[in-house]
């Protein structure tokens, strides 16, 4: 069985930045080449054309064309001519799109076409409440319309887009997946009442409220230290730094306790993460976000959100805790709770990676991926005959 995946991002030193979209796309696919699956990667919007191996896969390297008309609809028919010309030198059984701005809107390729649901454009100005660009909305329809099968990273994920698209289609839910032995716990001693935040600053990831919860939290305890590991975003209701915003809003007292790190490797931060008391990720829009599985796996009390995918993932009270981020008196307490009772803290990171290994492992996810595209492939073959 040979699966194409097509993406705009994937972590590979040769391609653009990626996040956790193109994450968890390479932990689908190496851990897919390790149960024998050959997987090929088409990484649109590149700067250079190539095609090269790496880990067992094939990566392909597509670079973006200008059009002096109609681009929007040009190059997704550029990237269909290309993958069908892959598809049968290749002998491609099936491929992958993300909901991302409808790429695949317009695109017939010469095998079936899967869609997976990460979060479209709609789902997540719905989540934001921000106004979407309505030729956005339209590419997307037309791609879901478009695709043979819909598959989810979240049930919530799913409800909301067949809510928002008006789809009668049916929707499997597979979850991201973590690679548990790369993000394992260890034996670094932790930071003192050491807090991090790790993933984009940016205002949907609940960052905003962050310096609210600190200021609360540094007044009772004094020794505490808020670590940011992240890339600044530019704000897009006021165009200002994301970093700015938040630096506004600490008290002196608090952003002298504040540390800013800024975009690190992966490297770094599962470092970060090992040295970390508590993780706070107050997000008010996600699918299935991978920096809270990651954490996770490391055996790190998390406090989160409370918001439609948090009980997919968290169990309150278990593996940390679940709060509105808008409520900052009570987000403080959860991490002034952690803070003080290391065997709390100790007792709910070992849950919390029981539920990865359980939930949300490579192993676990890329199996229930495999059982997916076998069924897929067979249909088609029988249909074929």
């Amino acid at each position: 069985m040979h699966i194409g995946l097509l993406t705009p991002e994937y972590p590979h030193p040769r391609s653009s930045p990626a996040a956790g979209i193109g994450t968890s796309i390479r932990n689908l696919a190496t851990g897919m080449v390790e149960k024998g699956i050959q997987v090929s990667i088409f990484i649109y919007e590149q700067q250079e054309n190539d095609i090269f191996m790496d880990e067992g896969l094939k990566i392909h390297l597509i670079k973006q064309q200008k059009f002096r008309l109609f681009g929007w609809y040009l190059y997704r028919k550029y990237l269909q001519n290309y993958l069908n010309k892959y598809i049968a030198v290749d002998h491609i059984d099936a491929v992958e799109v993300p909901d991302w701005t409808g790429i695949s809107a317009f695109m017939k390729l010469r095998c079936p076409l899967v869609l997976r649901l990460h979060g479209s454009d709609t789902y997540f100005c719905h989540l934001e409440n921000r106004v979407q660009k309505r030729k956005n909305f339209w590419f997307e329809k037309l791609a879901m319309q478009n695709a043979d099968y819909l598959v989810a990273v979240s049930r919530f994920t799913a409800e909301k887009t067949a809510q928002l698209f008006d789809l009668k289609k049916e929707i499997r839910v597979i979850p991201n997946s973590v690679d548990v032995q790369n993000f394992a716990p260890n034996n670094k001693k932790t930071s003192l009442d050491s807090i991090l935040y790790f993933g984009s600053v940016i205002r949907k990831k609940g960052v905003l409220e962050l310096p609210e919860i600190f200021n609360l939290a540094i007044r009772e305890n004094p020794e505490a230290q808020l670590i940011i590991a992240g890339k600044d975003v530019v704000d897009q209701k006021t165009g200002s730094s994301t970093r700015k915003l938040m630096e506004e809003k600490f008290t002196p007292e608090a952003i002298q306790k504040v540390v800013w790190l800024g975009e690190l490797p992966y490297t770094q931060i599962r470092e970060q993460i090992a040295k970390a008391n508590v993780v706070v990720l107050p997000s008010f829009a996600e699918a299935l976000p991978m920096t809270w599985i990651e954490a996770m796996a490391m055996e790190k009390p998390l406090i989160t959100s409370n918001i439609g995918w948090a009980k997919e993932v968290m169990t309150d009270g278990k593996t940390g805790f679940t709060v509105d981020p808008k409520d900052h008196n009570g987000y403080a307490e959860k991490v002034l709770q952690l803070l003080k009772d290391p065997e709390l803290a100790t007792k709910m990171g070992k849950a919390a990676r029981e539920r990865v290994l359980e939930k949300f492992s490579s192993d676990v996810v890329v199996k229930q991926n495999i059982q997916f595209y076998n069924k897929l492939v067979r249909g088609k073959r029988l249909k074929d005959r």
